[in-house]
């Protein structure tokens, strides 16, 4: 079955933007939900792309949003809780919200974005939310498919931009948790996972493990970010007492590059134990297939900026 209207959650984040214009491209009527309309700005040129401006966490918001929708993708997540958006009512809430939604609009098919290591006895709350929302789309049965990545790049993520950032502005970098292991995922292979199952009936009742194709620590991931930006910091490890001091003091940080939950989550390494997919198609990119990407996209920044220096 061809699945026409499709409303997706978080569709103006990292993922979703990239999502949403693959599906758009198809003639498939898209609704994307935000809380507020500013947010949208990247999709809201997008052919075939409506934009409902409500609380995802309001099952009766929801549901209305949802009415004529054929199915329904969940892309909702933060990495750091507020007091405005907590892990729980984020992860967990926007996962009962949808179901409702699924339910009182009879929508089957429905995508759920969780993460690697997703555990409701997992060592932080991030990955517990995440398992505790996994368990309840297993519970509620439909035609479900879950995606666990692990930590996803590209030339606009926050993850390789914020480690760049850093080794751009400090040749000595402090780093806690440097030698927590990740196998990124590039998001062309995220979106073309979600794309593929989309309508793809083998994919229901399945949860799938994304990465990409090698295994790093967090060292080298900060070395390999600070390379893109022709700087070679260099990287002291900091034992886990200190480690947490660091957390607890980058959490005050604007764009909060670490938190201490995020520690906490790094005690499991996000690395997949089987190979990609194959139901899902071609092998997923390289981190360093990805450095010709990144240098390309910011060599225009770097030369305004130099024009704007000359030019005072």
């Amino acid at each position: 079955m061809r699945h026409r209207r499709i409303v997706v959650l978080g569709g103006t984040g990292f993922i979703g933007r990239h999502l949403v214009a693959t599906l758009a491209a198809e003639d498939r009527e898209i609704v994307v939900v935000t809380r507020r309309r500013e947010h949208a700005q990247s999709i809201v040129m997008v052919p075939r792309v409506e934009i409902v401006e409500a609380d995802a966490r309001d099952a009766t918001a929801l549901a209305m949003a949802a009415r004529d929708a054929d199915a329904l993708i969940n892309l909702v997540g933060i990495l750091h809780s507020g007091r405005d958006a907590t892990f729980d009512s984020i992860h967990v809430g926007v996962t009962e919200a949808a179901l409702r939604a699924c339910r009182s609009n009879r929508i089957v098919r429905y995508l759920h974005m969780s993460a690697l290591n997703a555990d409701p006895d997992g060592p932080s709350e991030y990955l517990r939310t995440k398992g505790v929302a996994e368990a309840k789309v297993r519970a509620a049965g439909g035609q479900w498919t879950i995606f666990r990545p692990s930590v996803v790049f590209g030339v606009d993520d926050h993850f390789i931009n914020t480690f760049a950032g850093l080794a751009r502005w400090f040749p000595i970098i402090p780093l806690a948790g440097a030698h927590s292991r990740f196998q990124p995922v590039h998001v062309a292979d995220v979106v073309r996972a979600f794309h593929l199952a989309l309508d793809e009936p083998a994919t229901v009742g399945q949860a799938f493990a994304l990465c990409g194709p090698r295994v790093y620590s967090l060292r080298e991931l900060m070395v390999f970010a600070g390379a893109l930006r022709n700087k070679r910091p260099f990287i002291i490890a900091l034992p886990g007492a200190l480690g947490r001091v660091q957390a607890a003091l980058l959490e005050w940080v604007p764009g909060t590059p670490m938190s201490r939950d995020n520690l906490d989550s790094m005690r499991v390494d996000s690395v997949c134990d089987q190979p990609w997919p194959a139901m899902l198609g071609a092998q997923p990119r390289s981190l360093e297939s990805f450095a010709a990407d990144y240098m390309s996209s910011t060599a225009g920044d770097d030369r305004y900026a130099a024009f704007r220096t000359r030019r005072r």
